[in-house]
């Protein structure tokens, strides 16, 4: 079975100075995500030395973004008080409203990439929530 699943990796400059109030906000808005949001998985990972935070959020359609963002948008702009986009990855084939309306809470533009897959698979989903294991084999 083909899969729309997209693969979002965010790279936040932490702001000087930020370093407690954007752990503060992204821990936040992870406890949300984790019991309102659709996605099937977020993981953040920090480098202080570097001041660099990544974030990966795996969606299983653009509809789940959407979602997300009317859903998250407050915790989104609490997260942004404390970093800026320093790059922004896409894997997948986000729907073409989704890629127009990537900016900051704020109106501002970012980089970003997309690379559309290639090939794939994943055991994420559990029989009996949400289906058997889908498998992606180009488009």
């Amino acid at each position: 079975m083909e899969t729309n699943t997209i693969l979002f990796r965010n790279t936040m400059r932490i702001t000087d100075g930020h370093l407690d109030g954007f752990r503060h906000a992204i821990a936040q808005a992870v406890a949300f995500t984790r019991e309102h949001g659709p996605q099937l998985m977020v993981d953040v990972f920090i480098d202080e030395e570097r001041m660099l935070a990544h974030s990966f959020q795996l969606y299983r359609d653009s509809d789940a973004i959407r979602a997300h963002w009317r859903l998250s948008d407050p915790y989104i702009r609490e997260v942004m008080e404390h970093c800026t986009v320093q790059r922004f990855e896409i894997f997948g084939a986000p729907d073409d409203d989704i890629v127009a309306a990537l900016k900051t809470p704020d109106g501002a533009s970012f980089p970003f990439t997309i690379s559309p897959r290639l090939a794939g698979f994943n055991r994420l989903e559990t029989p009996g929530r949400g289906g058997a294991p889908s498998d992606a084999a180009g488009e």
